[in-house]
């Protein structure tokens, strides 16, 4: 085996994605044969240098994982949470011994789609913006957006002093005034991007307040059947659909297509357990229909 760049072989390893293995290294948490390394572009050979995260010997890298899991509301998507919130590991269990991290966030009040894999170059390539994978989302707000608006949501909207990149922005339903008191709206987005809390800082921006958000696809990857909690293994044909995405044109506004599955068996969804029983590896937004019954009056 050659030598690779020491955040390459983490990511590849599964320890954390390779933005987050640079930060561990520049932290000083890495050593190649005993000697700490803080520099990005060190290089190792994994199969005959001693590489160590926080003092432990980096393992051999498992086979590739794929998992797509129905986050619930109410999960946080990391592994140790200093409130003691649940996570989606205490949702995998012991089911899944490889040391899987997610690829991008949901936060605690979203749900909806997202992966875990310990494939390190695939995971760079879904999460950053140049790899061409879009994520679909389903956003109910407070109030409905004037057509203006919502085209200027599509053109691109400053947050926190940076452009967001232009997106597609679609109204998908409303539901009804009650008391004098204007309704609502159902919202479906499409980003290229995936910045901290964007979709809510883009409707806040624009005066509408966020009150549901679920991701209903990555790139290809759908599944309305997948429970709030489920989680399965991605069938082959969905990660060669992953593999095939290209590098979209900046302004690209392409719907996401529907993915291309396989058979592939849904493990139940179980009730989080308490925070202590989170796996111990080195630490890395219900249901999702895409098509929603009109709300009635109440």
């Amino acid at each position: 085996m050659t030598a690779e760049r020491l955040q390459k072989i983490l990511a590849a390893a599964g320890v954390a994605s390779r933005r987050a293995a640079e930060e561990m290294i520049l932290e000083g948490r890495v050593t190649v044969n005993g000697n700490v390394v803080t520099e990005l572009g060190t290089k190792a050979d994994p199969a005959v240098d001693h590489v160590k995260v926080d003092g432990k010997r980096l393992r051999a890298a498992a086979a590739p994982r794929y998992i797509l899991m129905n986050k619930p509301r109410g999960v946080v998507v990391t592994r140790d949470d200093p409130q003691r919130r649940p996570t989606v590991y205490v949702l995998l269990g012991t089911r899944v011994s490889e040391p899987v991290v997610p690829v991008g966030r949901l936060d605690f009040d979203s749900e909806g789609l997202i992966l875990l894999t310990n494939d390190g170059p695939l995971a760079y390539r879904i999460a950053h913006p140049s790899g061409g994978c879009r994520k679909e989302y389903e956003v109910k707000v407070s109030g409905v957006p004037t057509p203006a608006k919502i085209a200027k949501l599509a053109r691109g909207i400053l947050i926190d002093g940076v452009r967001t990149h232009p997106a597609t922005v679609e109204l998908i339903d409303t539901t009804p005034e009650k008391n004098g008191v204007g309704g609502n709206a159902w919202l479906r987005v499409i980003l290229g991007e995936g910045r901290s809390r964007q979709v809510r800082k883009m409707m806040e921006a624009v005066g509408h307040k966020v009150s549901k958000l679920r991701r209903v696809a990555i790139g290809p990857l759908r599944d309305k059947s997948l429970p709030p909690g489920g989680f399965r293994d991605l069938a082959p044909a969905e990660v060669a659909a992953l593999r095939a995405l290209g590098p979209a044109p900046r302004g690209s506004r392409t719907p996401v297509p529907s993915a291309a599955r396989g058979s592939a068996k849904t493990l139940p969804a179980r009730a989080p357990k308490p925070p202590r029983a989170l796996l111990p590896h080195s630490n890395p937004e219900k249901a999702t229909p895409t098509h929603r019954r009109r709300e009635t009056k109440r």
